[in-house]
């Protein structure tokens, strides 16, 4: 399949324009459908994903399949889920070449992700999750995705470069914040690509970037409780002009108990007056523990 005409690819825009002329579909701005018309931005993305016949791709947000194709050829089995139901038939007359993909109409942030693994990728031993997410539900499908420890093996997806450089951000720079840490806490990030707004049909009004995320076997860092870990993390980012300490002390402590709160700091190594963007994962972890062993949980 790989010596397939070049001119029959979907991402053009002379072909974009045609399947959608010919199926009568409008774009839906809530959806935030962009579909890319660039070969070259689709080949560092399937290049990124590193994918061969042995393993899986889950695509999330296929649109008119411009890199579910370049998945099909890719990779073994291809599940792409889609939305928007008026996409269903243009996604079935598209991919009629291609018996490895399946097309899942759904959301999937209410999807039971764990089940369509067992379901989907029982045949191959690693799975990446390879999408041109819409921006608006970058965040919640990403965390999703990691958070449930799915056997995925990388995330490769096309976000707003903001939101990109904040996942990859270090610690003591301004795009350092809760996203960051927890992105990192499950995974290895890597910008592949900063991507124009011209590549796309309709254009979004921001610049876009592709990011590889190597999910990790097991966290960086040891913690108590990984719930209470992030609780310390998004209260230390509450307000970001204010000192750790102060930010903590609104969250976890009452005026009978705060001065504990600079105390459990001390102890942990960190001076009350950083602000939360100053600390590594591994202070953030250490932090978290010894308040978990104090005692000191959220609301108490």
């Amino acid at each position: 399949m790989n010596g397939m005409d070049e001119t029959l690819e979907i991402a053009t825009p002379k072909r974009t324009k045609e399947i959608i002329q010919r199926h009568g579909f409008s774009f839906k701005k809530s959806l935030g459908q962009n579909f890319l018309i660039d070969q070259n931005i689709l080949n560092k993305i399937v290049n990124a994903a590193d994918l061969d016949e042995s393993k899986g791709a889950l695509e999330i947000g296929p649109g008119i399949g411009a890199l579910t194709e370049r998945l099909a050829r890719a990779a073994g089995p291809v599940t792409a889920v889609e939305i928007d139901q008026r996409l269903l038939p243009i996604l079935g007359e598209v991919m009629e070449p291609y018996p490895n993909v399946r097309i899942q109409h759904g959301d999937v942030l209410k999807l039971d992700l764990a089940e369509l693994f067992r379901k989907d990728f029982a045949s191959v031993g690693k799975v990446s999750v390879v999408a041109n997410l819409p921006y608006y539900v970058t965040t919640p499908i990403m965390m999703k995705l990691l958070e449930e420890k799915l056997p995925v093996d990388s995330i490769v997806v096309m976000i707003q470069k903001e939101v990109a450089e904040r996942m990859a951000a270090a610690p003591g720079s301004k795009d350092y914040g809760s996203l960051s840490i927890a992105v990192q806490y499950y995974s290895v990030p890597e910008l592949v690509c900063i991507v124009p707004p011209t590549v796309f049909i309709p254009q979004p009004n921001v610049e876009s970037a592709v990011i590889k995320l190597k999910v990790r076997e097991q966290p960086p860092v040891e913690v108590p409780s990984e719930a209470h870990f992030f609780e310390v993390v998004q209260a230390s980012f509450t307000q970001r002009r204010k000192t750790i300490s102060n930010n903590l002390k609104a969250r976890f402590f009452t005026k009978e108990n705060r001065e504990q709160a600079d105390q459990l700091l001390e102890q942990a190594g960190i001076q009350p007056s950083r602000r939360g963007e100053t600390l590594s994962l591994q202070e953030y972890a250490t932090l978290s523990t010894v308040m978990w062993d104090a005692g000191v949980r959220a609301g108490l």
